[in-house]
C-alpha cells in the first residue's frame, strides 16, 4: 500500500492493525499502530525513515513497486528507534552506498544496533539538502524522545516530518486527522503524550518555541506513527504547548489493588466524599490489578490529584500497586497532590511506603493517608469518606 500526499511525497509506511503491545510490553495498543515512510520525488528522490524490522522484507518489496531503489538518492534516519530504522538493514543489502542522514547521535545508536558502516552524513540543526524544487532542514530534537531524534523540515511544500512528535499508535485507513474519530484521534494523541513524552515536556517546550521562531509555514505535519495533521496542522501544535505545560484538569484518579475487597470499598467510600464536596470534579477509579496501565498514567496525567491504595502483604505492598508507582515516579508528572489509603490485617505498612513512593515522584502530599484493620465496617467506611471530603478540599 502507498498514497500520494502531495505531488512529490508518497507515504510507503505500514499500518499494522494487529499491533496491541509496543516498546515490549510497556505500552499498550489498543487501536494497533502505522510505521510512516515517506518519499519524495524532486530532482533528488529521498526516503524518510523506515518500517519495523518484522516488516523490512514487505517494506522492501512494497517500495521496489514503487520506485527503482537506485532511483532514491538519499535515506533520512530522524530516529534510529528500530520501529523507525529496522528495515534499514534489508533496504541496504539493495543499495549500500546510499548516504544516510541522521544526527551524530543516530549515526552511534544506528551502529550500535545494525553493527554496519554505512555512508553516513551527519547533520544538525539548521543544516539543509537541497532536493531541486524543495529544500529539507534539519532541526535536531534531542530527548524527544531519544537522543538522536531530529525533525525534517520540506520548504516548498511546507511539510514537517516530525518523527515521533505529534504522532499517536493509531491505525486508520483514512490516514488524515480530518477523516478519522476525533474523539478516538485525540484520545490516543494525549496518551502518546502522556506515556512518551512527559518526562521531556521541558525539552517539548523549548523546541516548539524553536520552531515558532524560524515562522516556516506549515501546511501539514507528518509524523512516524498515526496519522498526518493535514487540517489546521497547528492544533496538535497548540496541544503540545498545553500538556507540556504541567498539564491537569479537575480530575482526581483513584488507583488501588486489593486482596479482599476491602481497599476497593474504601476507595469507592473516599469517591463519595469527594463528592459530596465538589460535584463538578471528575472522579476515576481503576483497580492496578485489572485496568491497563497506559490508560491509567493518561488519567494520572490528566489529574490534579491521584490517591493510592493498597492492602498491605509481607510488610509491602501488592505487586501491581508497586509497578504503577514506579511508571509515576518514571514519567515525572509535575504540579500533581496525592494520598494514600489502604486495608491490612496486622502489620499495616502499606499506607507508609505508598505515602513515601509518591513524595519521591514529586506529588505534594495533602495528608498523611488512612488505613483501616482487616474488611471496613460502618465507621471505617465513614471514616474513608470523611478522608474524601478532606482531600476534596485541599483540591
Amino acid at each position: 500500500m502507498s498514497f500520494k500526499i502531495t505531488d512529490s511525497v508518497t507515504w510507503v509506511g505500514k499500518i499494522d492493525w494487529e499491533l496491541r503491545t509496543f516498546h515490549g510490553d510497556e505500552y499498550s495498543t489498543h487501536k494497533g499502530s502505522s510505521y510512516n515512510s515517506y518519499l519524495i520525488r524532486d530532482e533528488k528522490t529521498v526516503l524518510i525513515d523506515t518500517v519495523w524490522q518484522p516488516f523490512s522484507k514487505e517494506f522492501v518489496e512494497n517500495l521496489k513497486k514503487e520506485i527503482d531503489l537506485n532511483q532514491i538518492d538519499y535515506i533520512i534516519a530522524n530516529h534510529s528507534e528500530i520501529d523507525h530504522s529496522g528495515a534499514l538493514p534489508e533496504l541496504m543489502k539493495e543499495m549500500p552506498n546510499t548516504p544516510i542522514y541522521c544526527t551524530k547521535s543516530g549515526k552511534t545508536i544506528l551502529k550500535g544496533h545494525y553493527h554496519q558502516d554505512w555512508n553516513f552524513v551527519e547533520v544538525k540543526t539548521g543544516d539543509t539538502l537541497d532536493l531541486g524544487n524543495n529544500k529539507l532542514t534539519f532541526v535536531e530534537a534531542k530527548m524527544l524522545h531519544w537522543p538522536d531524534t531530529m525533525f525534517t523540515y520540506m520548504s516548498g511544500e511546507n511539510i514537517l516530518f516530525s518523527n515521533d512528535g505529534f504522532g499517536q499508535h493509531y491505525a486508520s485507513e483514512f490516514m488524515y486527522n480530518d477523516l478519522v474519530d476525533q474523539n478516538e484521534l485525540f484520545n490516543e494523541a494525549i496518551k502518546y503524550y502522556a506515556n512518551i513524552l512527559t518526562p521531556f515536556s521541558s525539552f517539548v517546550t523549548k523546541k516548539i518555541e524553536e520552531i515558532l521562531g524560524f515562522n516556516l509555514p506549515l501546511s501539514m505535519i507528518c509524523p512516524s506513527h498515526g496519522v498526518i495533521w493535514r487540517d489546521n496542522p497547528a492544533q496538535i501544535v497548540g496541544k503540545y504547548v498545553e500538556w507540556a505545560k504541567d498539564y491537569k484538569e479537575n480530575q482526581i484518579t483513584l488507583i488501588y489493588d486489593t486482596m479482599w475487597n476491602g481497599t476497593r470499598h474504601m476507595a469507592e467510600a473516599i469517591a463519595e466524599g469527594i463528592k459530596e464536596v465538589n460535584k463538578d470534579v471528575n472522579i476515576k477509579l481503576f483497580n492496578s490489578a485489572h485496568s491497563d496501565k497506559n490508560d491509567i498514567m493518561t488519567e494520572v496525567f490528566k489529574s490534579s490529584m491521584v490517591l493510592v491504595g493498597s492492602s498491605t502483604i509481607n510488610r509491602g505492598i501488592l505487586s501491581s500497586t508497586a509497578s504503577i508507582l514506579e511508571m509515576i515516579k518514571g514519567l515525572g508528572f509535575k504540579g500533581k497532590k496525592g494520598a494514600a489509603f489502604g486495608c491490612y490485617g496486622w502489620s499495616g505498612e502499606s499506607v507508609k511506603i505508598i505515602t513515601e513512593e509518591l513524595a519521591k515522584a514529586g506529588f505534594e502530599i495533602v495528608n498523611p493517608g488512612i488505613k483501616e484493620l482487616w474488611n471496613p465496617d460502618e465507621g471505617a467506611l465513614a471514616r474513608s469518606k470523611e478522608f474524601g471530603k478532606f482531600v476534596a478540599e485541599k483540591l
